[in-house]
């Protein structure tokens, strides 16, 4: 049987490189230290390539590219779209200062990486993994993306995980306005969910050991389950047309108009809300321990 040994990298160091597509369709490079100047393009329909150390300043810099790992990289404020349609990708030790990161990309793989601009963020990606990212202005990240592995996110915005599907995160900080409206089979473990209006119109969805703040949460929800978590005062009205089941170890502030399932509140729920407009004020069953 021929070894197949791995091809040579060429390497590059130390580079000023600039203009449009400066290293379109190369493949098997090993850059260090580098900086991609304005241009447009550095890197496209490339595959096989390490990035280490390097600056990029141009917009679009990473497009329909394969095998890509970058490492202790910073991307400039201009450096927007800076990765896009791209396969096998890899960030460790990354700093992103522009929006519309990473869109329509497959196998991500995100260890340590911190976006300060993030709207627009990891738009319809699949088979994502990532420790660590820490995203601030997050406005929509995560949006229609799916097949999520995500532990250590901190993050900072509003709309995340819309219409995103199979998602399972852990050891989480979510300050985020309207998380997982519409998004399906979301599992969040040991995590703190901070915003108003969490979860609306969201499928599958399965909070363990979580901190839930804002108001008006959980409703309009398809198959919520909650186990063991909190709430805290601000999350008033809650649970309004869902299907949940839940066991909550805390004061509730206020519970309306549920749809159907058990909820256990081991603490003192304020006010249950159930008015003409419950569908089926007997298809719940609310329980409290005082």
């Amino acid at each position: 049987m021929t070894n197949k040994h791995e091809p040579e990298y060429r390497r590059i160091s130390g580079a000023e490189m600039g203009g449009e597509r400066v290293l379109f369709h190369t493949d098997h490079l090993d850059i260090h230290d580098s900086t991609f100047n304005t241009g447009e393009s550095a890197l496209k329909h490339c595959h096989d390539i390490r990035a280490t150390g390097c600056n990029f300043i141009g917009r679009y810099p990473i497009w329909h590219n394969r095998n890509v790992r970058v490492t202790g990289c910073d991307f400039g404020d201009d450096a927007r779209a800076a990765m896009w349609y791209d396969e096998n990708i890899a960030l460790r030790n990354t700093v992103i200062n522009a929006p519309k990161t990473l869109r329509e990309c497959i196998n991500v793989d995100l260890r340590n990486v911190r976006v300060t601009n993030g709207p627009e963020t990891l738009w319809m990606c699949r088979d994502v993994n990532a420790d660590g990212l820490v995203a601030d202005g997050g406005e929509y990240i995560f949006m229609r993306s799916e097949n999520l592995k995500i532990r250590g996110l901190k993050l900072h915005g509003k709309y995340s995980f819309q219409y995103a599907r199979n998602i399972e995160i852990h050891d989480s900080e979510l300050y985020t306005k309207d998380a997982f409206w519409h998004a399906e089979n979301i599992t969040v473990y040991d995590s703190l969910v901070s915003g108003e209006y969490l979860a609306w119109h969201s499928r599958n969805l399965r909070l363990v050991r979580c901190r839930i703040t804002g108001t008006q949460p959980l409703c309009y929800c398809d198959n919520l389950i909650m186990e063991d978590c909190t709430m805290d005062a601000d999350a008033d009205l809650a649970f309004e047309y869902s299907t949940v089941t839940a066991t909550i170890n805390s004061d509730v502030t206020s519970v309306k108009n549920p749809t159907s399932g058990r909820i256990e509140v081991r603490g003192h729920i304020g006010e249950t809300i159930i008015d003409e407009f419950c569908p089926d004020p007997a298809a719940t069953v609310i329980l409290s321990d005082r």
